[in-house]
C-alpha cells in the first residue's frame, strides 16, 4: 500500500473486488453487511459503494471504500478486526480479493478494471444488421399471413416482433 506522499492526505479510495463462488452470495451479501458495520467504526471512514453483481453474468463484487486520509486507511487495512472478517469471506469466495487505490479525483473518473462500453457506431452498426434481419425473415414469412390487415396494423405487429426478438433472442 503505497501511495505518493503528496496524496497522503488528501481522500483515498480503496477499489476491492472479490468473486463470489456460486450458490455463496446470500452469505457473502451478509457478510458485507458485517464488515461495513465494523469499517464505519474506524477513524475517516467516509462511506461505502457496492456494486453487486450482474444476475447470470458476472460473479464479481466491487466494494469503493472511501477514507478522509491514506493513513487512516491503511489502519483499517491493516486492522486485525478487517483480517478477521477477511479470513470468514474465504469460504465465500473464488480466489483472493483484488484491491487497488485511488487517490484526489481520479476517483471520480475511472475504476480501475472496468469495461468500456464500444464505440456508438459499431453499437449502431450491430443494432441495424439485428433489425434488417428481423425485418426481412418475419416481412418474408409473414407476408401472407398479415396480408389482409390494415397498414398500421402490420406495421404494429412486425414492430413489436421485432422488439421481442432483439430483446429476447
Amino acid at each position: 500500500m503505497n501511495i505518493e506522499e503528496d496524496t497522503q492526505n488528501q481522500q483515498v479510495t480503496a477499489v476491492i473486488s472479490h468473486y463470489i463462488r456460486p450458490g455463496c452470495q446470500s452469505g457473502y451479501e451478509q457478510w458485507l453487511q458485517g464488515i461495513s458495520q465494523v469499517a464505519r467504526k474506524f477513524e475517516g471512514h467516509n462511506g461505502v459503494t457496492i456494486l453487486r453483481p450482474q444476475p447470470g453474468l458476472r460473479t464479481e463484487y466491487v466494494i469503493i471504500l472511501h477514507f478522509d486520509k491514506y493513513r487512516n486507511l491503511c489502519r483499517w487495512m491493516r486492522s486485525s478486526e478487517r483480517k478477521e472478517w477477511i479470513e470468514r469471506a474465504k469460504p465465500l469466495t473464488e480466489k483472493p480479493e483484488n484491491v487497488q487505490f485511488i487517490t484526489g479525483l481520479e476517483a471520480l473518473v475511472s475504476l480501475p478494471n472496468t469495461i468500456s462500453t464500444p464505440p456508438k457506431y459499431k453499437t449502431a452498426f450491430v443494432t441495424w444488421i439485428g433489425v434488417f434481419v428481423c425485418v426481412s425473415t418475419l416481412g418474408y414469412f409473414l407476408a401472407p399471413y398479415l396480408s389482409g390487415l390494415p397498414y398500421l396494423m402490420r406495421q404494429a405487429i412486425m414492430a413489436g416482433l421485432v422488439v421481442i426478438l432483439l430483446a429476447y433472442v
